[in-house]
């Protein structure tokens, strides 16, 4: 029984079961249709939507093409536009040249029409003179008995003589006219030259004055009984000079090298403190050395500073040596530079090698280093060091022809003299004594006084400048000129002068009378 109730029981289970399963396969089955359905419809909208969109892009791409197609079609009637305006612009000019083409040959046709009945005229008139010329020298035959060949020469010589006369005018007139121009051009380079080079000016002296701290110190100075001087001055080879001035002594010796060593050897003594024989020895051996140093160094400056590459050691330090060296107060070192920069300024102006002359004139007064040393012309002394150290043949000619020791071949050689008398002679750059001074001026006067008619002669402006007054009863207007110019040739040929000198001769009449 119980065995049935279960049976029973699984068998409504079972029942109970499938139909619970049926049941839900079918709604399943429902839902997977309605599914299925949707999923229809969602992509029909979705095709109908992509076909919308695919039409909307190709229209939009056709109206770009259309669009882009529209452009170039305009941008090439717009060239087609501008082609076609030129070329109806060429048309109008060759049209324009055409005509001017049949112009110039109407008148060219007009033109010869005219030359010849030009020369049909011409013709004629050459005829004429031809039987002219016949008549006439028919008759001057019968009237001077000359055949026709004498006539002709002497014409011939006749203006043979004009021409001559007339063309030996003219020569002339073109060689004063080159010589003016000449001298104008050579006066406006040396101005420009000078004017670019107006250095300043110290004249050097014989004594240096030296400083001391104290009036005591000029005991040391001197030592006991007198060996500390004893032994600079041996040592130095200067004068040492200590006098009543207070608080210095004075460097004497016409060596500038010497003296500058004694001043640098007795200011380091000074301010060391420690003045005796030894001490003095030992410090003038160093300051020697140092200024070797130093007499190098301002020679390789002086050489930077003109440009001048490769130059010889020994040369460098020969024109080191120049800084201490001096003719007639005008330093040495300063007037080879201002040489050298005239002459650049001078080559430039003509075409020359700038470098080149520089060079030449640097180097010109190198020889004055060792004339001191050396017998002979400082010129001759400097082309050998400079031939010796293998200077290039036109600066060693350029420096033995600066003082016409030898006579000058090249440019160079004359721009080196120019620019040596320039330096030299400019107002200010050399000293000169006041005995010398008074006997130029007195010479200047003499030699104006000692001609007939002068009244008066007066140097002034240094000597640049002499007044001459002569006796109006005496000397003419014509005379006063022609007494000028032989006043300046004698001053030329009697005196040494810088620069030049200004003759001016003074001829005035005085009527007075008194009214009383």
């Amino acid at each position: 029984m119980t065995v049935l109730i279960l049976l029973a029981g699984v068998l409504a289970a079972f029942a109970a079961g499938y139909g619970l399963s049926v049941l839900l396969g079918r709604k399943t089955l429902s839902g997977a249709q309605e599914q299925s359905k949707r999923i229809l419809d969602e992509a029909k909208r979705q095709a109908e939507a992509a076909a919308k969109k695919a039409d909307l892009d190709a229209k939009e791409q056709l109206h770009a093409m259309r669009q882009d197609f529209e452009e170039k079609t305009k941008d090439r009637r717009s060239e087609l536009t501008q082609l076609e305006k030129r070329l109806h612009q060429r048309e109008e000019v060759i049209d324009r040249k055409l005509e001017l083409v049949d112009q110039k040959e109407k008148g060219l046709l007009e033109r010869d029409r005219q030359l010849g009945t030009k020369e049909q005229s011409l013709k004629a008139k050459d005829d004429q003179l031809a039987q002219l010329i016949a008549n006439e020298k028919e008759t001057l035959k019968s009237l001077s008995n000359l055949s026709v060949e004498d006539a002709k020469q002497q014409l011939l010589a006749r203006l043979e003589q004009d021409y001559r006369s007339e063309a030996g005018r003219v020569i002339k007139q073109v060689e004063e006219e080159t010589q003016r121009q000449a001298q104008d051009v050579s006066r406006r380079i040396l101005a420009q030259a000078m004017q670019r080079c107006a250095s300043d000016f110290t004249v050097e002296t014989s004594t240096t004055v030296v400083q001391l701290p104290n009036e005591e110190m000029k005991g040391r100075v001197i030592g006991r009984e007198g060996r500390n001087i004893k032994a600079f001055e041996l040592a130095t080879g200067v004068d040492l000079i200590v006098d009543e001035t207070p608080d210095v002594v004075t460097l004497s010796s016409f060596d500038p090298i010497r003296r500058e060593v004694a001043r640098q050897s007795l200011e380091r003594l000074l301010s060391d403190g420690r003045i005796h024989p030894a001490r003095i020895e030992e410090i003038v051996d160093r300051v020697k050395k140092d200024f070797e140093r130093h007499i190098v160094q301002v020679g390789e400056k002086t050489v930077q500073e003109m440009g001048c590459a490769n130059v010889h050691p020994e040369l460098v330090k020969l024109m080191g040596k120049l800084r201490y060296r001096t003719s007639y107060g005008q330093n040495v070192l300063m007037h080879c530079k201002e040489t050298g920069h005239l002459c650049g300024m001078i080559a430039a102006e003509l075409g020359l090698d700038q470098r080149l002359a520089r060079r030449c004139g640097l180097l010109h007064d190198v020889g004055k280093a060792v004339s001191h040393e050396v017998e002979g012309p400082h010129a001759i002394i400097g082309a050998e060091l400079a031939r010796k150290y293998g200077e290039t043949p036109e600066i060693v000619h350029a420096i033995e022809a600066h003082h016409e020791d030898v006579q000058p071949t090249t440019l160079y050689a004359v721009l080196t003299i120019v620019a040596d008398s320039i330096s030299g002679s400019r107002p200010g750059a050399r000293g000169d004594t006041l005995e010398n001074y008074v006997k130029r001026l007195q010479a200047l006067e003499g030699i104006c006084d000692s001609f007939k008619g002068v009244e008066k002669a007066y140097a002034i402006q240094a000597g640049r400048e002499v007044r001459v007054i002569v006796q109006p009863d005496h000397v003419t207007d014509l005379e006063a000129i022609a007494l000028a110019r032989e006043i300046k040739r004698k001053v030329e040929g009697s005196i040494e002068f810088p620069g030049q000198i200004k003759i001016t001769v003074i001829r005035e009449t005085r009527s007075i009378e008194y009214a009383r």
